[in-house]
């Protein structure tokens, strides 16, 4: 009998250069090399730059810079996303043409309205922010038609509750993270019609995160908790796509004194600044309790 050779677990580090790496990228960075390490397995460095328009090629620079710092070494060449558009368009026109994605006109600010409006409180997302309204879901196909042509902005949403009836049975992922593990049944319900596309961004985080996954072989994600329940979208677009449905774990999150998630937009001490205070990749580790 010929030994089949068993392929080695690749696992990624998948950060977006919209600003400086802070202690909770390095937490995952050291979790993500670690666990491959355990493992015997391989480590990617994704750069998920999607957003063109915060996204810089100085903030790329500082995570290479960041991560040689902390010895974390990754397999060449690095994904960029923005290289890669043309796949995730593919996706999303296959989504269209079985009638699971449909044009979104409302802008924001309407959105906000509409639910100000409301006389009930309106339905949310694991994440807080208000679930999409009907209206576009709801337009005619000729009325849809008839606002692409005239060239509104619009978004690509995926029309979930169509989605999970196209799929027509429960999904479930695996997970070994620092929450719930185990078989945990995917809710992706609660999301309501997700983005899949902006006019301003080419592709979403749900929609380019499991293209790439597949693309590259991921079989272990392990990143924060702050995104345990978007698995559930995740393992609803990995089904339609036909996508391979990695092992997550996901791992607690670094906060501060008041108890806040650490971010870049808030602008929270990075790496490159506790760096040049004299602090050492040994110190990191130990202020991450690793």
């Amino acid at each position: 009998m010929i030994a089949i050779p068993r392929q080695k677990p690749v696992f990624r580090f998948a950060p977006s250069p919209n600003g400086p790496l802070h202690l909770g990228h390095a937490l995952s960075a050291f979790l993500n090399r670690d666990m491959a390490q355990a493992a015997g397995g391989r480590l990617l460095l994704r750069i998920e730059d999607i957003d063109l328009t915060r996204c810089t090629p100085e903030f790329e620079q500082g995570i290479y810079t960041d991560l040689e710092w902390l010895g974390i070494a990754w397999e060449t060449p690095v994904r960029r996303q923005s290289d890669h558009f043309a796949e995730y368009q593919a996706a999303l026109t296959t989504l269209i043409d079985r009638g699971l994605a449909y044009p979104a006109f409302l802008t924001r600010g309407e959105v906000k309205a509409r639910v100000a409006a409301a006389g009930d409180p309106w339905p949310r997302d694991p994440d807080g922010s208000p679930l999409y309204p009907p209206d576009d879901r709801e337009r005619s196909e000729h009325e849809r038609q008839a606002m692409l042509a005239s060239g509104i902005r619009h978004a690509w949403r995926l029309d979930m509750m169509k989605a999970l009836d196209f799929i027509g049975e429960p999904l479930f992922w695996e997970e070994s993270g620092d929450g719930e593990t185990g078989r945990i049944a995917a809710d992706a319900a609660r999301w309501g019609d997700v983005i899949l596309s902006r006019s301003d961004a080419p592709s979403s985080y749900h929609l380019s995160v499991v293209i790439d996954d597949a693309l590259q072989g991921v079989s272990h994600v392990v990143r924060g908790l702050d995104l345990y329940h978007a698995t559930a979208v995740h393992r609803v677009l990995q089904t339609l796509l036909d996508l391979p449905a990695p092992i997550h774990h996901h791992h607690r999150l670094i906060t501060d004194a008041d108890g806040r998630k650490l971010s870049k937009s808030n602008g929270d001490t990075g790496l490159a600044d506790l760096r040049a205070g004299g602090v050492t990749a040994d110190d990191i580790r130990h202020l991450l309790g690793l």
